[in-house]
Formats: C-alpha cells, sequence, structure tokens
C-alpha cells in the first residue's frame, strides 16, 4: 500500500524524533542493574523498528516493484 509523500515524511520525522527525545533523556545508568539495562535495550530496539518500518513503506511516486 502507498501512502501519500507527505504523510510518509511526518511519519519518518516522528519516528527519528522520538528517538532522538528517548536518547536526550537518558540519564545516567546503573550498569549492575540487569533490568535497567534490558528496559533501555527494548526500547531502543522498539524504537528503531520503528524508524525502519517508516522508512520501508513506498510513497506514492515511488515505481512499483
Amino acid at each position: 500500500m502507498t501512502h501519500p509523500t507527505v504523510v510518509r515524511e511526518a511519519a519518518r520525522v516522528v519516528a527519528i524524533e522520538a528517538a532522538r527525545a528517548y536518547v536526550a533523556n537518558i540519564r545516567r545508568i546503573d550498569l549492575n542493574n540487569p533490568g535497567v539495562l534490558v528496559g533501555h535495550l527494548m526500547a531502543a530496539e522498539t524504537l528503531l523498528m520503528e524508524i525502519v518500518a517508516a522508512h520501508d513503506e513506498p510513497t506514492e511516486g515511488a515505481a512499483a516493484a
């Protein structure tokens, strides 16, 4: 399914800005607390998956394969 270019670009910006905001709000991490480390890794993975998904979907100007 293709989406209008403006919608796709907006989704890309939102995904990237969410990742930037998350990183900007990370404070000192207790490296001896595995629960905190796993939580950060899971959040980072989710944000990266959202960025990839936003860039994978074609826009209306893209040629169909």
